[in-house]
């Protein structure tokens, strides 16, 4: 397990130590991964406690999304609190020098819908998001990387090392930090790279859904007309859902939806 170093000096994001509810909002309206309301976004308020903050949308992949949202329910703590924690005790050079998780893919994308107005209850797809309330005037990567960082701690890939700062008489990130922050970007191109390949691999959605049993064998992965035995079925099922559930690195909301919806219509019969 790789070491950060951390000191009780290193600088915090302004009003970063308030910490709100300190738990995640939840509301079921709202999509995957929001932190807060929707129609606060981009928008400026004045906290109790005086800073400025905002509610900030963070375009990421779903699996990214779906990850830190299963975090914060672990940690029973927000999302907007988990980034404020990072940014408590890593020095933000460190922050600034790990990888960006970057971006969705092109065709990942997920379902919102809306709850007023002439389109209400219309579906809508469009980029994975987060959504975390937090003190104006941090950069979108930050944030991204401060919660890729989270992960990978949760993970036990990286840890971290209190040490005296005044001990160290060398300001900037150590050779192993460096080390390790290399191997960090590297691992998240070879992640990058495995989940274009299966997005790429894996079957299409289909757009009205699993409704009979040939595109139920379609989305398993069967030959028209085929009657697998009940173990095949299983052990199909079990290996695509391994691939595209949702709290895994690849996941897919829609994918594990239709695999979910095909399994049952073969086990019917």
């Amino acid at each position: 397990m790789e070491t950060l170093h951390a000191d009780a000096h290193g600088s915090v994001p302004p009003g970063a130590g308030h910490s709100g509810t300190g738990s995640p909002e939840r509301s079921p309206t709202r999509p995957h991964g929001t932190d807060s309301g929707e129609g606060e976004e981009n928008g400026a308020f004045q906290n109790e406690e005086g800073p400025l903050s905002r509610t900030y949308a963070i375009a990421c992949s779903s699996a990214f999304r779906d990850a830190v949202s299963a975090l914060s329910r672990r940690r029973g703590a927000s999302i907007a609190d988990i980034v404020r924690a990072v940014l408590y005790v890593v020095d933000t050079r460190i922050v600034a020098a790990c990888p960006d998780p970057g971006g969705p893919l092109p065709n990942d994308r997920e379902e919102v819908v809306l709850l007023s107005g002439p389109s209400r209850n219309r579906v809508l797809k469009r980029k994975p998001r987060l959504q975390v309330r937090l003190p104006d005037g941090l950069e979108i990567e930050t944030i991204r990387k401060s919660l890729a960082l989270a992960l990978a701690m949760d993970k036990g890939a990286v840890g971290l090392k209190l040490v005296d700062p005044s001990a160290s008489a060398t300001p900037g990130p150590s050779a192993p930090l460096t080390e390790m922050v290399q191997k960090l970007a590297q691992l998240e191109d070879e992640n990058q790279r495995l989940r274009q390949t299966i997005n790429s691999l894996s079957f299409p959605l289909l757009e009205g859904g699993v409704r009979n049993r040939a595109e139920a064998l379609y989305v398993l992965g069967f030959p028209p007309f085929a009657h697998p035995e009940s173990r095949l079925l299983k052990e199909r099922y079990r290996l695509l859902a391994r691939i595209h559930h949702p709290d895994g690195s690849s996941g897919d909301h829609g994918r594990m939806s239709q695999l979910n919806a095909a399994f049952a219509i073969l086990q019917a019969g």
